[in-house]
């Protein structure tokens, strides 16, 4: 098992090419010490050419955002027939894409919040539905471009339609959902466990939230109750399966708690490729069910296949 070539895809070239070259020096590393043999690849728009000269057993794909997450890299995978990890084509355009994972996760029975898709520029003089929500890039990773407009703001965020925005010109306008972040891992068929994410000195869990060291505290397990609990590990699930996750996936969630503890659970988004820095939330919820890093990694690059 142990002797198989693992290329390591790190890098890319996305805005999140910092956090893939993280990611991928942990998984490195850590796959070496497993006794795994491994290449690290940093990734550009030569990759084909570079893994048609490895041959490499399987790919491990490291790789955060557009290219690496969006069905691109997978495409070129299922070409050269090189078996690898995370989800496969289609399931990684449909979740990078919110709007269409959306429609595939509300007709799946999972609540999510009212939201509608426009464009920056519509935006300029009026708010698109009522104070309080929330501006997302439709095919952005790691929270960038994502502006929360507060109760009472008089004005459309003014930085969505400048000359200085790069996330697009189509954006998703959800209702803000108050309360508590929880995210849940999903390992092959099963959800390991809810975790809640407590950002430190942010207004929600942003890049520096997730990827600065001391930007956010993480419960693990979530302190909520038993019943919620539960429902967030069978929405995880039920998300997984409707949009065709593979592998390891994540998915987000609010948990508006502030009249009740039955209060309203919403699911946000899947993450086809979670990160796998030393702050990273996957490791840690794995670790809790009792999987260290080290068996992650293996179980993934075993789980690896084409027409995923």
């Amino acid at each position: 098992m142990k002797n198989k070539h693992v290329a390591v895809l790190l890098g890319g070239i996305s805005s999140e090419r910092p956090v893939s070259l993280s990611s991928g020096k942990a998984c490195a590393d850590t796959l070496e010490a497993e006794g795994y043999r491994v290449s690290r690849v940093d990734v550009d728009r030569n990759v084909g050419a570079v893994l048609a000269d490895l041959k490499p057993d399987v790919a491990f794909n490291a790789l955060h955002g557009p290219f690496g997450e969006d069905g691109t890299i997978q495409g070129i995978l299922e070409y050269l027939a090189i078996p690898y990890t995370h989800s496969g084509v289609l399931a990684s355009a449909l979740a990078m894409n919110k709007a269409q994972a959306k429609k595939v996760a509300k007709a799946a029975g999972l609540p999510v919040a009212e939201s509608r898709i426009v464009s920056r520029f519509s935006i300029v003089d009026k708010h698109p539905m009522q104070p309080p929500y929330v501006v997302k890039p439709v095919n952005e990773g790691s929270s960038f471009g994502v502006v929360i407009v507060k109760e009472g703001q008089s004005h459309p965020p003014q930085v969505i339609s400048s000359p200085d925005w790069k996330y697009g010109d189509t954006v998703m306008v959800e209702r803000y959902v108050h309360g508590r972040e929880l995210t849940c891992a999903v390992m092959g068929d099963v959800a390991l466990g809810v975790c809640e994410i407590i950002p430190t000195g942010h207004a929600f869990y942003d890049y520096d939230s997730k990827y600065v060291a001391g930007g956010s505290k993480h419960e693990c397990p979530a302190k909520i109750s038993p019943n919620i609990y539960q429902k967030v590990l069978t929405l995880a699930l039920k998300a997984h399966q409707a949009i065709g996750c593979r592998g390891v996936s994540r998915s987000d969630f609010r948990y508006d708690d502030r009249h009740s503890e039955n209060g309203e659970v919403v699911w946000l988004e899947v993450n086809t490729q979670p990160g796998m820095t030393p702050t990273s939330l996957v490791p840690e919820i794995a670790a809790y069910a009792g999987h260290s890093f080290g068996d992650l990694l293996s179980w993934m690059v075993e789980d690896a296949s084409c027409q995923r």
